[in-house]
């Protein structure tokens, strides 16, 4: 598995469902790197010891927990062939990227206010924005895979609180 992706819990609500995939959609526009095709929803048996599970059923309904998974390898950029190694470069550049991703998020929340002036992207090339429904992963596709690095990352949604 090449790129970076994440897993996510599922829920029964399914608006609560679609909420969690605004932050992997909004990462996917921010990073050329991160494959939101790659990212599952899931709730493996498997994976029921990890902190995204833990937390997931820890915290209330407007809290997210996500598992990022990262190639050691390289990485696909759009729809090319060829593959582009990482670098330690390239590993902070999506780090830049999820920090980007999280202002993107709590601005679209309207938790942060937007600047006056626009940020610079990182990105090279803009993807169309998103349409349609996140879709539900199969489960366990990525598991055990050595060639990943995995953080875990945890988000407050605050704008469908009281």
């Amino acid at each position: 598995m090449m790129n970076g992706f994440m897993y996510g819990n599922i829920f029964e609500e399914e608006e609560r469902f679609q909420r969690q995939a605004i932050f992997p959609k909004l990462l996917c526009q921010n990073a050329e790197d991160f494959s939101f095709s790659s990212t599952s929803f899931n709730r493996d048996a498997v994976k029921a010891g990890t902190g995204r599970r833990f937390l997931g059923g820890l915290l209330d309904d407007t809290s997210y927990c996500y598992t990022l998974e990262v190639s050691f390898y390289s990485y696909i950029v759009g729809g090319a062939t060829s593959t582009v190694p990482y670098t330690e470069e390239a590993y902070m550049k999506l780090g830049r990227n999820v920090a980007r991703t999280f202002l993107d998020y709590y601005r679209l929340s309207s938790i942060v206010e937007r600047p006056l002036a626009p940020i610079p992207n990182t990105r090279k090339e803009k993807l169309p924005p998103f349409k349609g429904a996140a879709q539900r992963g199969p489960g366990n596709n990525h598991a055990g895979s050595k060639l990943e690095k995995r953080s875990q990352t945890s988000l407050k949604d605050d704008s469908h609180s009281s």
